[in-house]
């Protein structure tokens, strides 16, 4: 699949080091959730997110302590050897800090706008045109990003009037909609008259309903070639997030629409904010859009497998592939591509074994504890003893197949 099917190719941006558009592959980013103020805290999330696969990572820039300390958190991430773009989230008083905190403005590599938070009335467009221009005089690019909770309230009571005027008949849905397109193209235009540049501006319309984010997205990318950043603001916690995340942004992504995305999770208390990296990875490669990291398929369990033993080792592989990662992808080109199976009794066991690159298929309840292993579609061996054992016996395959296939 393409993630160019339908929609025209769209004009290519330059983020730091990256390319984002133009046919370029789609790029995954998060944010953290830190003090910002805090370098140090900050530094080391990025760092984590970075290392997760997160190929961009925004921070929120919010007071001028948190702007004087972007440049040391930037310091510090590359130290760290890590090239990954850094971009600061502006609202309400993104104008007065990048002009008062000029190393601030620098040091980052992209600048994200809400142009519904941005002031009122005349002095909107005024900040707006300021932030443009330290974007322009610094050579950064910027990300003109709508929400659906910050909308331009004259603009959509604007046309709510003309609804009810000529009599249109549209839904309140669809004239927030409609808002949110227009909001995105008026930015752009207004930006373009600052100075900036085509290839300087990436757009986002974010809503919190899958249905509204497909029909905002579609309209979108009929109307602008500006590279879209796509995500469900707001998703939620856990599944509820993570499924009306996937089920919008897959069928936008399936369309071609889509250059950057982000999978905004709620986290839980004291929860790992690199879920929602690891989750874009996986819808990216789902999609057969990237490659990420080898993929772990793991049947569902069934009456034959009461046993927890299948869905211990299944877990056990997916922690030590990740735990993995960032080493092999230094060391091994196309490491992402390996495709390992862990199946728990014998029906769908050999077959999905044979069909992955290493697959183990456990031999299901009371049933003589004899795993055959499979490597690209052949009996390899037969794995035999407890979970430690069989664990033990499959990482020792796993990380000899890695050296000699792709070393």
């Amino acid at each position: 699949m393409s993630s160019t099917t339908m929609r025209p190719e769209t004009i290519a941006v330059r983020v730091g080091q990256l390319r984002v558009g133009g046919g370029a592959p789609i790029v995954v980013q998060s944010m953290t959730n830190t003090d910002t103020a805090d370098a140090d805290q900050t530094a080391r999330q990025v760092i984590e997110l970075a290392e997760a696969g997160s190929e961009m990572v925004r921070i929120t820039v919010n007071t001028p302590e948190a702007a004087a300390t972007v440049g040391e958190i930037i310091r510090r991430v590359r130290d760290a050897g890590l090239s990954t773009p850094v971009i600061g989230d502006f609202h309400y008083n993104g104008h007065v800090l990048l002009t008062r905190h000029p190393e601030c403005a620098r040091a980052l590599d992209k600048y994200r706008i809400n142009p519904g938070n941005v002031g009122a009335g005349e002095r909107r467009d005024e900040n707006f045109a300021t932030i443009c221009n330290v974007a322009r005089d610094n050579g950064k690019p910027v990300r003109i990003g709508v929400n659906g909770g910050s909308l331009n309230q004259d603009l959509v009571m604007r046309k709510m009037q003309e609804n009810t005027d000529r009599d249109f008949g549209r839904t309140p849905e669809e004239i927030i909609n409609e808002c949110m397109v227009l909001s995105a193209l008026e930015s752009t235009e207004l930006a373009l008259e600052c100075g900036l540049a085509e290839d300087a501006i990436i757009i986002s319309c974010k809503v919190s309903n899958p249905t509204d984010l497909i029909a905002v997205y579609r309209e979108l990318a009929q109307r602008t070639r500006q590279p879209l950043h796509l995500g469900l603001t707001e998703a939620g916690m856990g599944m509820k997030g993570l499924v009306w995340s996937s089920s919008a942004m897959a069928v936008l992504l399936a369309e071609g629409i889509g250059d950057t995305i982000r999978i905004s999770l709620t986290p839980r208390p004291g929860g790992d904010r690199r879920d929602e990296v690891y989750a874009a990875c996986e819808l990216l490669q789902a999609l057969g859009l990237r490659s990420f990291a080898p993929s772990v398929t793991a049947c569902p369990g069934c009456g034959r497998t009461t046993s927890t033993t299948f869905q211990e080792l299944a877990e056990r592989i997916e922690l030590y592939v990740k735990e993995r990662m960032p080493e092999w992808r230094e060391r091994y080109l196309g490491v992402e591509e390996l495709k390992l199976a862990v199946m728990g009794c014998i029906v769908n066991g050999p077959g999905e074994s044979k069909a992955a690159n290493i697959g183990i298929s456990l031999p299901g309840t009371g049933e003589e504890p004899r795993c055959p292993v499979f490597v690209d579609g052949r009996p390899f061996t037969t794995l035999k003893g407890n979970y430690d054992e069989l664990a033990a016996g499959l990482i020792g395959i796993i990380d000899d197949y890695v050296a000699n296939r792709y070393g």
